[in-house]
């Protein structure tokens, strides 16, 4: 395989946390910057995500989007980053991603675009209230450092991502747990490098 990343992104979208965990693995990469409504929806990079979005991530042959799964797949393809669990140990690893990939960020959704679900259409859709959601993790990280592991995994970029964006705009109750452990990872040296190349790439910045 052709080992070259090729990190598709926009330094206001959640390709903010995929760099963070390429800065995690320690990674060399290309970043091509994409514009909303203009190259995001080129024909040459629909060939790469469909839905004219970003992040992707292109390894050689293999193409990923969706940030959860460019955060596993980074976790699982540079082993040495030491980013994942053994794979006997993934139960709260996977847990909690896609905790936060899928009940979390659609009630978060749904309370930014002010559409408020009865207890039915939660049920429907398979969440809860933002405010149950942010107890739970709460519950969760209340005893713990990290929030699979006794160690920081590819499952803290995402789910601290959730919540340090959840916690900025306000989506988020302001929980002292959830607070005390973004503040934890916000210092990682990988996230305050990932932070300014972004940073860097907003205009007027």
């Amino acid at each position: 395989m052709n080992h070259q990343l090729i990190f598709y992104t926009h330094p206001r979208s959640r390709g903010r946390t995929a760099r963070w965990m390429l800065e995690e693995c320690q990674l060399s990469y290309q970043t091509e910057l994409m514009e909303y409504g203009t190259t995001m929806k080129s024909a040459d990079y629909l060939r790469i995500n469909p839905l004219g979005k970003v992040p992707a991530l292109q390894h050689g042959e293999q193409i990923i989007t969706e940030t959860a799964a460019i955060c596993a797949y980074l976790a699982d393809a540079f082993p040495a980053a030491k980013l994942a669990p053994p794979t006997s140990q993934r139960g709260d690893y996977y847990r909690w991603l896609f905790f936060a990939a899928a009940p979390l960020e659609q009630a978060i959704t749904h309370k930014a675009l002010g559409v408020t679900l009865s207890d039915e259409q939660r049920g429907f859709v398979g969440t809860a209230d933002v405010a149950q959601l942010a107890d739970i993790l709460a519950g969760h990280l209340a005893t713990r450092e990290y929030i699979a592991s006794d160690q920081f995994t590819a499952a803290d970029v995402y789910v601290g991502s959730q919540i340090g964006f959840g916690l900025q705009f306000d989506t988020l109750p302001k929980l002292q747990v959830l607070q005390d452990y973004w503040d934890r990872l916000s210092a990682r040296p990988a996230l305050v490098r990932a932070a300014e190349l972004d940073d860097a790439l907003i205009p007027n910045n």
